[in-house]
């Protein structure tokens, strides 16, 4: 089952984001085979990070709560709310992912 990530961070997490990423994406390749999508939501002109948007396959809510108290940025505090949430992907991506 594929599980969303809705992350939002907390005000003024800019530099813990930016100390605490290179941990972040090795995480993140560790699991790298099942993430449906993954990346930040940033403000509309795209510069600055304000969460992150995740949808990774995992056996059981469980499991994918498991993997975000372990997460990081979780661990390091950055975000103000987290939210898990199953998904169904009932429509192929055409737009926003590149080539």
């Amino acid at each position: 089952m594929i599980y969303t990530f809705i992350l939002m961070d907390k005000p003024g997490g800019a530099e813990l984001r930016q100390r605490v990423r290179p941990e972040h994406k090795a995480y993140l390749a560790a699991v790298a085979d099942r993430i449906a999508f993954a990346g930040p939501f940033t403000t509309d002109d795209g510069q600055q990070m304000l969460g992150s948007l995740l949808a990774i396959d995992f056996p059981s809510r469980e499991a994918a709560q498991a993997w975000l108290a372990a997460e990081p940025f979780t661990r390091a505090g950055l975000y103000a709310s987290s939210s898990v949430h199953a998904f169904s992907n009932l429509w192929p991506q055409k737009a926003g992912f590149p080539p």
